[in-house]
């Protein structure tokens, strides 16, 4: 377990959302990143996607709450041994969620090395 302050997880978080292509920061509407210390049901997870994939959406998808990304603190400090592999194992949570947002499945997510 390596343990970092709220503030120094929030900016490996934010870190890892600066590393996305433009393009892709520029479909990403509606979107809400949000970190907690562990999903209530299943504390092991490191992160979750909530919403419709952009491919799902209809022409008519409007007035819904944002999508969310849960990205979990606690389950991910609990992975890591060192400052290095934490920062490393956030930004392929948070790659990894986002991929599930623009329509992206498990296992093309593992060929991609976001696992």
């Amino acid at each position: 377990m390596y343990e970092v302050s709220e503030e120094r997880f929030e900016e490996m978080v934010e870190a890892a959302l600066d590393k996305i292509p433009q393009e892709f920061v520029d479909r990403m509407r509606n979107l809400a990143i949000l970190v907690e210390d562990y999903h209530p049901d299943s504390p092991w997870i490191l992160g979750l996607y909530e919403g419709v994939a952009l491919p799902e959406r209809t022409f008519d998808h409007t007035g819904y709450l944002p999508d969310a990304i849960w990205i979990y603190r606690g389950a991910l400090q609990d992975l890591c041994t060192s400052e290095e592999q934490l920062a490393h194992e956030v930004e392929v949570t948070v790659f990894h969620e986002l991929g599930h947002y623009f329509g992206l499945e498990e296992d093309e997510l593992h060929l991609l090395g976001w696992g």
